[in-house]
């Protein structure tokens, strides 16, 4: 399943916080923040989704993410490479690394990435 962009930003805040009550979350947002009631609908639609879950904690609710933000990514990446590069991640990888402003050391870092995870993998 899928975030909005509205829930995407609101998941973010709590990826970060961890653990957050609806008033933490709202202090999260840039001015101007949106209405109480518009985030009350999205952690609503978030948890019908099965992103996040809530522990009542008197009159107020603490939220917390159920999703990993790496697993959401991962899926979010894969289904990228899916639809819009032929499920190749070669082609993905050579679209990104020719398409993006990356500087020589950020390509060689990128290889270095590669090369460890290799070597992890042929162990």
């Amino acid at each position: 399943m899928k975030l909005s962009k509205s829930e995407e930003q609101l998941m973010q805040y709590i990826w970060k916080s961890n653990k957050a009550f609806m008033n933490e979350l709202l202090e999260l947002y840039p001015e101007p923040k949106p209405a109480n009631t518009t985030v009350a609908t999205l952690l609503k639609r978030m948890k019908d989704k099965g992103f996040i879950d809530y522990k009542q904690m008197g009159r107020s609710r603490q939220y917390f993410p159920i999703v990993k933000k790496s697993d959401y990514f991962s899926r979010h990446i894969n289904g990228l490479i899916k639809k819009y590069f032929d499920d190749s991640p070669a082609t993905f990888a050579s679209f990104f690394t020719r398409e993006t402003d990356l500087t020589t050391e950020q390509l060689e870092e990128l290889q270095d990435i590669v090369e460890k995870e290799i070597e992890r993998r042929e162990k």
